[in-house]
């Protein structure tokens, strides 16, 4: 059912946290899986490592998602490296908190171009390599569709355009047999929001199963809807953060 065998993935992003724990599903269940990194450049490689552990290729490539011609080089990049691309995860992302009299212009810019800029580039550079079966799957949030605390308003705004471009690219490229979906990760246990961080009791007293989900839980999503049964799903999202949006 998750055979990914032959496939060629890219997850922008995947050097830790959310994107490390895709990157790992994928190559688990047979892909080739590329990676891109901003700095920890010694964390990337050694993804690289754990990938290939798996029997398959890796790569690691340094890209900066507020630079969208480093983001298409990425693209490609992966294309050069396996000569093909089936699966494309926009995952790269940023923390990015704060009431609106405190968010500075340059922020708004910096959110914007990682989590919804980027994502454009990237598929529209991805759909070239593309054939019928290939995935585009993007990494959004619960606090797209609900904002239950104070100052997650950009935050919010940069993962909501998320569900307007996956519908939109979903009718795009349906005639391709292309499938385009998004993941809404809830509160997820990663150094970007640790489970035992200063925010993490607000947090879980909106779950009502009580805890905050796992990288591994994300990833799962991801390898369902990248893998022969996401075949006939497309232009919709799957929420995984227990129940905080119920």
């Amino acid at each position: 059912m998750f055979d990914l065998e032959g496939k060629a993935a890219l997850v922008t992003g995947g050097g830790r946290g959310i994107g490390a724990a895709i990157a790992l599903r994928l190559a688990e269940l047979g892909a080739d899986v590329a990676i891109t990194y901003v700095s920890a450049k010694d964390r990337a490689e050694g993804m690289v490592e754990q990938i290939e552990g798996y029997g398959g290729r890796g790569v690691a490539i340094a890209a900066d998602n507020t630079d969208a011609a480093a983001v298409v080089a990425a693209v490609e990049r992966t294309t050069a490296e396996f000569g093909r691309l089936d699966i494309l995860v926009n995952n790269a992302g940023v923390a990015a908190e704060g009431v609106i009299d405190d968010v500075s212009l340059e922020d708004v810019d910096r959110v914007l171009s990682i989590h919804t800029r980027a994502v454009y580039v990237a598929s529209q550079a991805a759909v070239r390599h593309m054939s019928s079966g290939g995935r585009i799957i993007s990494i959004g949030s619960s606090l797209a569709e609900r904002v239950p605390y104070p100052g997650m308003a950009l935050y919010s705004m940069s993962k909501s355009a998320l569900i307007g471009f996956t519908k939109g690219l979903a009718r795009d490229l349906g005639d391709r047999g292309i499938t385009v979906n998004l993941v809404h990760p809830g509160s997820t246990d990663t150094d970007m929001n640790p489970a035992d961080g200063e925010s993490a009791e607000l947090e879980r007293a909106l779950i009502p199963l009580g805890r905050y989900g796992a990288a591994a839980d994300i990833a799962d999503a991801v390898a369902f809807l990248a893998g022969r049964s996401g075949r006939h799903i497309t232009g919709t999202a799957i929420t995984v953060d227990g129940g905080s949006n119920a």
